[in-house]
């Protein structure tokens, strides 16, 4: 199905000379991404027929298999996996209900990498904070208790705090357990989960996110002075360690072949939903990319690899082994992106590094001006590229897209594919084999 900009020539603007010969090649790329639904497609066979992917399970195996035979069928080159040994954290049956001063089921997700409660579980009264500093002023008030992190959602960056340090905070005060309000916009019932981080000087204790609804019956209760009891019941545990990788393909350059461009996501997600958002789109859309410069027979000047990473949701594994497997070539790495933020409508890219790179990626990005990609924004890191890019000094991009629905499915059941849009996803596309391919076969390197 044709869904715009095939065969469209991106008009000349006030730009460098170096640009010019590039605005075929620009064109060309957008008109094969967004001539179908190839990636959506391909996501939706990622989602549909493996499912969600979390690490140490089987279904994150068969991902990983999958997406090695397919690059092999899309004809890249040096397709092959890294081997990262990964955390098997296993959620396990759970569940949470108010027994006074009425009984109320709960929805709720633990925490990733929380302990389990007992197996009878874990029944406690209710201590509601606000904020770190109401917590510590309650003090002793806190011990034996259920914390409970009443924060409302502003911006991912400012909340996620209660959902990875709160635990621990509650349990230097004797909590017994601590539940958090869902990181996210209220979405009709829907918890968050993510990763906690127990710190080495507090008990580790179990922890749950539940959703803004019950968050707000929650406060409701204890607003009016009475006594609040939630029972709390879950068989969440480690087993060993487990075997994944790091899934690799190229396509070679065609001059300078030891310059590489790196670009892509992670292929393992939580065990809610189906990770379509995070990050199985951002893993296609990249990959997408090496795909269409494969089928137009476009080999720039530099290699680019895609690279899915395992294990960035519980313990960033998968970025910090490409880091130490490849601490020989870094310095010839001339760029990464990572794309996991989501493949909404793309604005553009965030970017993190020198002047003159900045500079010359906003050339570049006004290639991206039909697609409405055209942004260069401050922010070009990303869990799985920082490793890399910190040690070797790397310049970094992330794609960058509208995350006014991002957030709102980010690590929740509704994380499925039909959130997705066809047409905004193939933007996202474009955008990244545009930005890639330029960066990629510029004469002189991204300094």
């Amino acid at each position: 199905m044709m869904i715009g900009f095939a065969n469209t020539r991106l008009p000349a603007q006030s730009s460098p000379p170096w640009l010019d010969p590039y605005r075929d090649p620009a064109a060309r790329l957008i008109g094969e991404a967004t001539g179908d639904t190839f990636a959506w497609n391909r996501l939706s066979v990622l989602t549909d027929s493996i499912g969600n992917r979390l690490s140490g399970s089987p279904q994150l195996e068969r991902a990983i298999e999958w997406s090695v035979a397919e690059m092999k069928r899309d004809g890249l080159e040096n397709v092959h996996t890294e081997k990262v040994m990964v955390p098997h954290w296993v959620r396990g049956s759970e569940s949470a209900e108010i027994v006074e001063p009425a009984r109320h089921q709960m929805v709720m997700l633990g925490l990733g990498n929380s302990i389990g409660t007992r197996p009878e579980g874990l029944q406690a009264d209710v201590l509601t904070v606000h904020s770190f500093n109401e917590l510590e002023a309650a003090g002793p008030q806190a011990k034996g208790k259920i914390v409970f992190f009443n924060v409302p959602y502003t911006a991912y960056e400012e909340t996620v705090t209660y959902r990875s340090d709160g635990p621990s905070r509650a349990a230097r005060l004797g909590a017994a357990a601590a539940l958090v309000r869902a990181i996210g916009p209220p979405g009709l019932r829907t918890p968050h989960t993510g990763t906690l981080q127990y710190t080495p000087d507090a008990p580790r204790i179990p922890a749950a996110a539940i959703t803004t609804e019950d968050a707000d019956r929650l406060q409701r209760i204890a607003a009016r002075g009475g006594r609040l009891v939630v029972r709390l019941k879950m068989d969440a545990h480690f087993e060993p360690d487990a075997e994944s990788a790091n899934v690799v393909g190229e396509l070679r350059g065609r001059e300078k072949p030891e310059e590489v461009v790196v670009i892509g996501g992670h292929i393992d997600s939580w065990d809610v939903g189906a990770g379509a958002s995070d990050d199985g789109g951002g893993c296609v859309v990249t990959w997408e990319a090496l795909r269409i410069m494969k089928k137009l027979n476009m080999r720039p000047r530099r290699t680019v690899r895609v690279v899915l990473w395992t294990n960035e949701e519980n313990g960033t594994r998968g970025g910090n082994a490409y880091r130490d497997q490849h601490r020989a070539e870094l310095a010839n790495h001339v760029m990464m992106l990572e794309s996991d933020n989501g493949v909404f409508r793309p604005i553009g890219f965030g970017f993190s590094g020198g002047e003159t790179a900045r500079q010359k990626l906003k050339a570049i990005a006004s290639l991206l001006r039909g697609v409405g990609a055209d942004a260069i924004i401050p922010g070009g890191g990303g869990a799985d590229i920082n490793p890399s890019t910190r040690e070797a000094r790397i310049p970094g991009l992330a794609l960058a897209v509208d995350e006014s629905k991002y957030f709102l499915i980010h690590h929740t059941p509704a994380d499925t594919v039909d959130k997705i849009d066809a047409v905004e996803m193939a933007k996202c596309a474009a955008a990244i084999a545009v930005m890639t391919y330029v960066v990629a076969d510029l004469p002189e390197r991204l300094e």
